[in-house]
């Protein structure tokens, strides 16, 4: 995979000495946004020109789109691999730096005559694309030639975005964060894994840390208010405010409650203070992708800050949006079938956050630990999202076959990964759709 990643490297370089503006196409959440903006900077570094757009799904529409501009190389990162067909027939050269499992009808290695297409994804050489490598990573490894290890925290940034870290990181993430720690772009320090901690105060941080749980605290305010004040922590400083003593205090506390609280941060050199934490610049990057403020999230990335204080304010807002989320899963839970669950929602900001508080829901024990599909309602059409958990997986459960497979029936599309993956149906299909996903795990879970 690494010679299929400098053949993309070789390819886009010659389209930069040729002075083309590269066209890239990326998705909308934090692994989609660092993956963008590693081509980005890898182009503009080498001295290139670039135009780029974010989209929460790429359809065969808008790869038809595309073909009416006069592109010479087209750039799809973190997707591409679910559309190979017809990506095939742009008229200009492709670079797919894609994570996702390639449906199984489709060729991975799918060519044309009068054009390259170089396709850089896992799967094809039986890397796990859901633990391993996300589709920022897969950009890095795009553009590693160039030698701008500078951009490799940002491929740990999407891959965090993506939860694969969340057992460390290993694979080719493990590599990237060698490489980068080797030319000092990034350390590894031991310390408090609490979300938001360099910009929110503790009384907030703590609630809203949900990876990994802080039993009695994680989602609970008031809770984690009272837990402060009885161990003498001020609870509005941020962590690195408060004294070495409540430090201490505070560490050893949490610990007591969840061992996993303490460990291994991955901190980003040379960099402001509000981002050097990989999962706090993901956090950003997801609040700016959530409120479609992609050219926030961009120039963020290329070191210009002048919209950065606004992108901060989107993630307060994000953050506080997630804990109302959370408290909507404790109050409503979730709707049972025999084999999985879901949660339905027409409300502009619950959309915004239901994928992520229904793996937290589960996380946090206030779902039962069986997939879940979050149904949000875009006018005549539902937007799905579905998750499971590791063992699940282990079981047999594999969403991305799923989602491909039941929207398909309903004139739909889907696809992803086996652990998380989504599609998009009609909204008049959606109980005969939860009704077939339903029955497809139980065959999944007994026939594996």
């Amino acid at each position: 995979m690494l010679n299929r990643a400098d053949e993309a490297c070789d390819l886009l370089r010659s389209h930069i000495n040729d002075q083309h503006v590269v066209r890239i196409i990326s998705h909308n959440d934090a692994d989609g946004l660092t993956s963008a903006g590693i081509f980005a900077n890898a182009i503009s570094k080498a001295g290139g020109r670039f135009h780029v757009t974010i989209l929460p799904r790429l359809r065969d529409s808008n790869v038809k789109e595309l073909n009416k501009s006069r592109y010479k190389l087209f750039v799809f990162s973190d997707m591409g691999s679910g559309n190979l067909e017809s990506i095939s027939k742009l008229k200009g050269d492709v670079i797919i730096a894609d994570h996702h499992q390639v449906p199984g009808d489709s060729d991975p290695e799918i060519q044309s005559d009068n054009k390259e297409i170089i396709h850089v994804n896992p799967h094809i050489y039986d890397i796990d694309g859901t633990k391993d490598v996300s589709g920022s990573g897969l950009s890095y490894l795009s553009v590693h030639e160039l030698g701008y290890y500078e951009l490799a925290p940002l491929a740990l940034v999407g891959a965090y975005g993506d939860m694969q870290f969340k057992n460390g990181p290993t694979g080719i993430n493990k590599l990237i964060l060698d490489e980068a720690t080797e030319h000092n772009v990034m350390r590894i320090e031991e310390d408090l894994k609490l979300a938001y901690a360099n910009t929110q105060p503790l009384k907030k941080s703590i609630t809203y840390t949900y990876t990994p749980p802080i039993s009695g605290l994680s989602g609970n305010s008031l809770e984690t208010e009272e837990f402060l004040d009885e161990n003498g922590i001020n609870k509005n400083e941020t962590l690195d405010r408060i004294t070495t003593d409540e430090y201490e205090t505070l560490k050893d506390k949490l610990v007591e409650i969840n061992p996993d609280i303490y460990g291994e941060v991955y901190k980003i050199n040379n960099i402001r203070s509000e981002l050097t934490n990989i999962e706090e610049y993901s956090n950003l990057l997801n609040s700016c992708g959530k409120n479609k403020e992609y050219t926030a999230a961009l120039s963020i990335q290329l070191g210009r800050y002048e919209q950065f204080d606004y992108a901060q304010n989107l993630l307060a807002k994000y953050a506080s949006t997630m804990q109302d989320g959370v408290e909507w899963i404790k109050r409503e839970g979730s709707i049972q079938e025999q084999n999985i669950q879901y949660i339905y929602t027409e409300d502009k900001q619950q959309k915004q956050v239901a994928a992520a508080v229904s793996s937290i829901g589960i996380e946090l024990g206030l779902l039962p630990d069986k997939p879940i599909l979050s149904l949000m309602r875009m006018d005549n059409l539902i937007k799905v999202s579905s998750r499971t958990t590791d063992e699940m997986v282990e079981r047999g459960v594999n969403l991305d076959v799923i989602m491909n497979q039941a929207s398909a029936n309903f004139n739909g599309s889907g696809g992803g990964h086996n652990i998380a993956a989504g599609a998009t149906i009609p909204y008049n299909q959606m109980d005969n759709f939860i009704h077939l996903v339903d029955e497809m795990v139980d065959y999944q879970l007994n026939h594996n």
